[in-house]
């Protein structure tokens, strides 16, 4: 027999008294504790709309329950209970309260994201997300935010991974096209981050089929594969990804929108998948990011130049008029320079120097370099950097398995010399949240240049 409780309340303080009583519950077997957990669904999804109204609401009953003393003394059941919900629960009302309470569990204890691996909610989150489009949004967006949060924290299983299909990823696309224009919606950038995870997840496994796995296993990056059957019909996608990238400071996701970047510009059909305009911004962006990174922020700088090269070897940028080629390079001599006034990066890795090397070699930038150096008063950038020599081949294989490999722990933030925008560094330069016009004059990133 189903347990379930009637209750008679006459406001919302009485409903919020009634929710501490459930989950204050003393409970000394699984029986009772699974009587609280259906107590605890039954009473919050019946009073959804009369006293939990908003997002916030709903966040509150689930911190009641995780706060709570009964689930400090039980927390590998209860969580283990919540997850089986999740799995056959069909009520959407009941499946948001679910879904609220792995999500914030989740965000502070990785265990609970794991478990839900273990126990196979992944397609279950993919089944809810595409089949269930009618369940309201908040619910929809709180399901693209907890399949994010498990995705982003430990390897996917093959056979799930098997299970999404073409159509999955059209759907996903065909949310962020149909969305407004308002890039501030809270809807963007919970399906820009399922699908920049995903892209994460072929990546790593193309590089390493992991334990068991045969090194022949195939298997179809579907987000690359959309994008180059379909990009003229996604851009609003890669004009999100590229002010994500201009806004955010956490490491992890700034690696996620590396690595798609990535892929897109050593990708022969998406070579040309942005706008020139579009591409323009992105050189800006990455101009200012690499200037505002902290010393300390090695293995991140490398990755930029990782995707930098593709970008400026491979886009419809290598076409004139090229592009800030005076101050890519003034970038990319301080970043390979051993003194002479210029510390901004501090001392030069080998591994930066190589990256650097081989962003020079793209021939657009190489040509006339000697000319170009000798206009900025600086005769001896040129041959300083055309003179570092580095085989292409292994450049291009080395490039592809460190930027799958690099991972960073999730929240960790990317910390920014924009505190000292206000005054003049050792190597004479002022910087500032917007991009450098020649590395001196201030220039909006979102300025650009018209094309010709």
């Amino acid at each position: 027999m189903e347990f379930e409780v009637s209750y008679t309340l006459e406001n919302e303080q009485q409903f919020w008294d009634e929710l501490d009583d459930i989950v204050s519950a003393h409970c000394e077997t699984h029986e009772l504790i699974d009587n609280t957990l259906r107590s605890y669904l039954h009473f919050t999804t019946n009073y959804k709309g009369e006293y939990i109204q908003t997002e916030y609401g709903i966040a509150r009953c689930s911190y009641k329950l995780l706060e709570s003393a009964l689930f400090a003394a039980h927390k590998d059941y209860i969580r283990r209970q919540i997850v089986y919900s999740l799995l056959q629960e069909d009520s959407a009302d009941t499946l948001h309260f679910i879904i609220a309470f792995l999500l914030y569990d989740g965000r502070q204890n990785e265990i609970t994201l794991e478990m839900m691996n273990e126990e196979g909610a992944f397609p279950r989150l993919v089944e809810l997300i595409q089949e269930r489009k009618d369940d309201e949004t908040g619910l929809h967006r709180m399901q693209l935010e907890l399949l994010y949060e498990m995705s982003r924290i430990q390897r996917l299983r093959l056979e799930d991974l098997m299970l999404i299909e073409d159509e999955f990823i059209i759907y996903m696309f065909d949310i962020i096209e149909g969305l407004s224009d308002d890039v501030n919606d809270p809807y963007h950038y919970p399906v820009i981050r399922v699908l920049l995870v995903l892209n994460e997840q072929y990546m790593v496994f193309a590089h390493d089929p992991g334990p068991g796995q045969s090194p022949t296993t195939q298997l179809t990056n579907k987000v690359i594969k959309m994008l180059s059957l379909y990009g003229s019909a996604c851009k609003t996608f890669g004009e999100n990804i590229i002010l994500l990238l201009n806004r955010e400071s956490e490491t992890s996701l700034q690696l996620l929108i590396l690595k798609l970047l990535y892929l897109l510009f050593t990708t022969p059909p998406t070579y040309e998948y942005f706008y020139t305009n579009d591409l323009r911004v992105l050189v800006d962006v990455m101009i200012r990011n690499l200037l505002d990174l902290p010393l300390s922020a090695t293995a991140l700088r490398h990755t930029y130049l990782r995707v930098l090269y593709p970008l400026l070897a491979n886009t419809q940028l290598q076409q004139p008029p090229h592009y800030k080629r005076d101050e890519l390079l003034r970038l990319l001599s301080m970043m390979t320079s051993d003194g002479g006034g210029m510390t901004h990066f501090g001392a030069v890795d080998e591994t930066t120097k190589r990256l650097v090397a081989r962003c020079v070699k793209v021939k657009w930038l190489a040509e006339d370099i000697e000319a170009a150096a000798v206009a900025s008063g600086n005769e001896t950038v040129a041959k300083k950097l055309l003179g570092v020599e580095l085989p292409v081949a292994m450049a291009s294989s080395l490039s592809v398995v460190e930027v799958a490999a690099h991972k960073e722990k999730p929240g960790v933030q990317t910390p920014s010399r924009r505190e000292d925008s206000m005054r003049e560094g050792k190597d004479g330069l002022r910087l500032s949240t917007t991009a450098k016009d020649g590395l001196g004059a201030e220039k909006s990133p979102f300025e650009v240049e018209g094309e010709a």
